[in-house]
């Protein structure tokens, strides 16, 4: 238990920290938007290149799509689960359901769900952490952005713009990129000279606490408003049951490797994120409930991380 203190607190400290900054005027609107551009355009894709080119090979028991198929089938589970909420038990308009399933199934990966794999899974996380992130964006915006249109257009639904997009997503993606290129320096063999490899280490060593900061500044413009209902729908799908589904599916179905199923249900763990709020914004549907979700989801999800890291670490 203490060891899941060590990891949980600093790590919820800093985006407190984050969160008190913009709280009280010391770090301006402009410098979180900054410092998140920093994160996501530079740091983090830094931080995953030098771990791809150093990552260990996988166990011969890893198998990526049983990864992918462990924590997306999950993914999927949650999904199908909010549309029928959404109809049977909200009675929202369908086209909220996209928004409210985007909330529920889409969690802060990158932000949240990468520090704290890599504080207590170690660097061996390296792999299934990138397998996992290199698709969940284009795949889940692209699942949002299909369940919407089908939802506006009844049926009449260009799927051919919708692909394109995606592709286009994947290949702007400075994530995608940071990873892909660590994978081809790797093959050449090169290794990294010691005097880019500190750079890239000094930058990299820069992206975590950067990523929590950035995380408690951005939580300072979401409202605590919308529906209590299907906030709480969104913070049960997400921070409970989509857990659950994650490990059942990654230690019982697709019987993954331990340290990769224990990267897939701290992931499944983690709050919704920004990007649920920004497809909501950007449709205009369940936008005050979504940024709810967010905020609340942000602060309960101490508890189901904690959960879930003593589930995978009885022990402590």
């Amino acid at each position: 238990m203490n060891a899941i203190v060590l990891t949980v607190a600093p790590i919820f400290g800093l985006i407190a920290l984050g969160y008190a900054l913009g709280r009280v005027g010391y770090l301006t609107e402009a410098a979180g938007k900054g410092l998140a551009e920093f994160v996501f355009s530079v740091a983090i894709p830094v931080l995953l290149f030098r771990m791809m080119v150093n990552a260990q090979p996988p166990p011969a028991s890893a198998d990526p799509f049983a990864l992918w198929g462990a924590y997306y089938s999950a993914v999927a589970i949650i999904w199908l689960m909010v549309a029928l909420a959404t109809r049977f038990l909200l009675g929202r308009p369908a086209r909220d359901g996209a928004s409210i399933a985007m909330a529920a199934a889409y969690g802060n990966v990158v932000m949240l769900g990468i520090p704290i794999a890599l504080d207590r899974l170690g660097a061996e996380a390296a792999t299934p952490i990138a397998l996992i992130v290199s698709l969940s964006s284009p795949v889940l915006w692209f699942s949002a952005t299909l369940h919407m249109e089908l939802a506006l257009r009844k049926g009449d639904l260009a799927v051919l713009p919708l692909l394109r997009e995606l592709v286009l997503s994947l290949l702007k993606n400075p994530i995608i990129a940071g990873m892909l290129a660590g994978l081809v320096w790797r093959q050449t063999g090169l290794g990294l000279h010691p005097i880019p490899d500190k750079m890239i280490s000094m930058l990299g060593q820069a992206a975590i606490p950067g990523a929590l900061v950035a995380l408690g500044l951005s939580l300072t413009g979401f409202k605590v408003s919308g529906q209590l209902w299907t906030v709480t729908v969104i913070c049960v799908l997400s921070l409970v049951v989509l857990p659950v589904v994650a490990w059942v599916m990654a230690f019982h179905v697709f019987s993954l490797p331990p340290v990769w199923a224990g990267v897939a249900v701290i992931f499944a763990a983690c709050p919704p994120g920004a990007n649920a709020f920004l497809f909501a914004t950007r449709y205009k549907a369940a936008v005050n409930s979504v940024s709810a979700a967010v905020a609340l989801g942000t602060a309960l999800s101490i508890l189901s991380v904690s959960l879930v890291l003593l589930m995978l670490h009885p022990g402590g």
